[in-house]
């Protein structure tokens, strides 16, 4: 676990008719959270405005995934995923997120936005585990190790990243 991170075993929990959104600039700096969002991190729109989305990361995700979702997006591409966030009390919520470039009229990405809705319990049984798994190996063997065991892993499954996170 980092230092400084306070994190307590308490889990926030939402509908699934419940939509988190935020948006950032290119560098992943929050500019807008709809109310759901700021009600269940607990912090105040205002303390989550000109902050790096990471503000909301748990330490119990593998850094190789949020590598994966910034390279996708930076490509220009839609991309998911399940994550564990923290909340201000340290408190986590684990959401299935859908993070998308906002294009502008000329082609160009000017930053990005994403939506989360709530898991099924059924996917966080398959997912956590298999966090658990990148942690240890980048752990050991820094996110390289963890990106080539969850190469490997899909490469069995004949999958794609984004085909498993659909599947589950």
């Amino acid at each position: 676990m980092k230092k400084n991170i306070k994190v307590i075993n308490k889990e926030y929990t939402f509908s699934k008719d419940t939509l988190l959104i935020s948006k950032t600039d290119l560098k992943g700096v929050i500019t807008y959270a709809n109310d759901n969002f700021v009600n269940l991190v607990g912090y105040t729109e205002k303390e989550l405005i000109g902050k790096p989305h990471n503000l909301v990361r748990h330490p119990d995700m593998p850094a190789f995934i949020f590598k994966y979702l910034w390279d996708e997006l930076q490509k220009g591409n839609e991309v998911s995923a399940y994550v564990k966030n923290r909340a201000k009390d340290g408190g986590f919520y684990w959401v299935h997120a859908n993070a998308s470039p906002s294009i502008d009229n000329n082609g160009n990405i000017r930053g990005f936005h994403s939506t989360r809705r709530a898991p099924t319990k059924e996917a966080i049984d398959i997912i956590a585990p298999l966090y658990q798994q990148l942690l240890e190996a980048e752990e050991k063997g820094g996110i390289e190790a963890s990106a080539k065991l969850i190469t490997s892993i899909l490469k069995k499954e004949g999958v794609s990243y984004d085909e498993f996170v659909v599947s589950i």
